[in-house]
This record gives C-alpha cells, structure tokens and sequence, in this order.
C-alpha cells in the first residue's frame, strides 16, 4: 500500500469534449499561479498524478485498495511538482505544469501505444480486473480518449514556447515505493535520462547538498520503457531533460513535499545554469 496524503490526489474534472488532455498550472515570476499565457523556462510533466476514474472507466473505483496503491498513480508526485513549480518560476521567470487528470491503470501516458503496460492486465503485485483481455477497440478507445489528448497538449505547449525563442527544459515528475518485492530500496532520488543524458548528470553533479541518497538511472532506466514522455517531447528538439523519481515516503505530506522541493529547486537551477549557453545541436 502506499502512503499517501489525500492532497496528492486529484479528483477527475468533468470531461468537455469526450477526451481527456493534460491539466495545465503555471506560476510566475513572483511565484504566484498564473494563466499560462507566460513562456515558461520550465516544463514540469506529471503523468501519474492521479488515481481518479472517471466514465466510461467508473468500473476501476470497485477496487479500492488497487486505486489507492502505487499501481494507480505515482503518490506525493503531483504534490512535489505543484511545491516545485512557484520555486521554479520566481528563480526562471515562469514555470508550467501538465499533469494526467485519470489514473495510469485505464492508460499509463508514459508508455507508447504498442506496449502493453499501458495498460496493464498484472502490476506490481495487483492483478487488474478491468484490463483483463482488452481488444483492440478497447483499448483504441483509451488511447484516442487519454494518451492523444495529453500528449497533443504538452507538444502544442512546448511549441508555444518554442516559437517564441524560447527552450524549455523538460522535467518529468515521478515517485516509487521504498521496497520492490520484499526488497529495500536505498535509492531516495533518482534522476534517469534517455539519449540526452546532459541535464540528468548536471542535475547530479550538484544534488550533494540535497541530504538524499541520489544516484543515476535507478531505481529505473530507459532499458525499463519509462522515458517514453522525454523520447516524445524532448528529444525531437535537443531540450534539456530528466525524469526525477523520489521515493514516496519521502513525499507522502504536504509537509514533506515543501520540504523535498525546497531542496531539489537550487539543483535543477543550478543544473539549467549549467547548460544555458549551450547552443542546440544540429541534426
């Protein structure tokens, strides 16, 4: 089970137009939230934030025990990048947020359409009931509802940025349990990377002062498929990147995730400082 503070979790809005894209936040340059017309220098991406069903997929709040443990949403994630987002935006000028508004058991956005943990049948310890033997249809239709929309949005909010000259670095935003089948996991921060590894190393070089046991591609790595969100976004336009993973004990309050982000903001600053006058690489 995971350990949860219930300000973590989100409660599903009502859908608009029958799909559901990502839910943007955005701070400025006093740290105070905003409209999200500001360029952003900062990204933030949270794709399990939430454990919420919703209709036509009501049918996974029957589990509640499911929904409430790591398998459904990343516990404390969103709260750590709604305690990081304010940090980021009074230091670069204006940070963004985009977050899932549905639980990663009726689709997992960090997973592309041809795996089938995106929408898995087993996870972790939990057999899901409700992904027993989809067909294609099915899970067409999750895909055209979920992972469309979302990733439609988090692209159309980096060319915004793009096109007016700006690049924005792409942070991801996850946790993971303290203990992985029966194992203690020592990691408390993890900082993973795909084909650009720049940001994610600059990001290490300087986390000493963040009192966490910190190390590079673990608890997971690209091998593992959870890079998905950065090969999509990131990578096509050389943006600085990395997925943070945090343990979720160590963000299960609001308390903790202050105090986490408090921590973490001077090293993604330090490490954007790092490669600003870097210039783009040619394709």
């Amino acid at each position: 089970m995971s350990h949860t503070d219930p300000a973590t979790l989100t409660a599903a809005p009502p859908p608009l137009t029958g799909d559901w894209p990502g839910l943007s936040e955005a701070w400025d340059s006093s740290g105070a939230a905003c409209a999200d017309e500001l360029v952003p220098k900062v990204l933030l991406i949270c794709e399990h934030a939430s454990n919420a069903a919703a209709p036509p997929w009501a049918h996974f709040d029957d589990s509640p025990e499911q929904m409430a443990a790591h398998v459904a949403s990343d516990p404390g994630a969103l709260g750590l990048a709604r305690a990081l987002g304010p940090l980021l935006g009074q230091s670069t000028g204006a940070a963004e947020l985009v977050h899932a508004p549905l639980s990663r058991l009726i689709y997992d956005l960090n997973r592309s359409p041809d795996r089938m943990d995106a929408m898995p049948a087993t996870s972790e310890a939990f057999r899901i009931p409700q992904n027993q033997g989809l067909d294609a249809g099915q899970r067409m239709a999750r895909m055209e509802a979920l992972y469309l929309p979302f990733h439609n949005h988090v692209r159309a909010r980096i060319a915004r940025a793009l096109v007016q000259g700006a690049r924005p670095c792409i942070v991801t935003i996850h946790s993971f349990t303290p203990v992985w089948h029966g194992q203690p996991r020592a990691v408390e921060f993890g900082i993973i990377h795909d084909d650009a590894p720049e940001f994610a190393r600059a990001i290490l070089a300087h986390s000493d002062g963040t009192g966490l046991t910190t190390r590079l591609n673990e608890p997971y790595s690209a091998a593992d498929h959870v890079t998905h969100t950065l090969r999509l976004h990131a990578l096509p336009y050389f943006l600085p990147n990395a997925m943070l993973e945090l343990r979720n004990d160590l963000i299960a309050t609001t308390a903790q995730q202050t105090d986490i982000a408090a921590r973490l903001a001077p090293v993604i600053l330090r490490a954007m400082d790092t490669l600003k006058d870097r210039p783009c690489p040619r394709s």
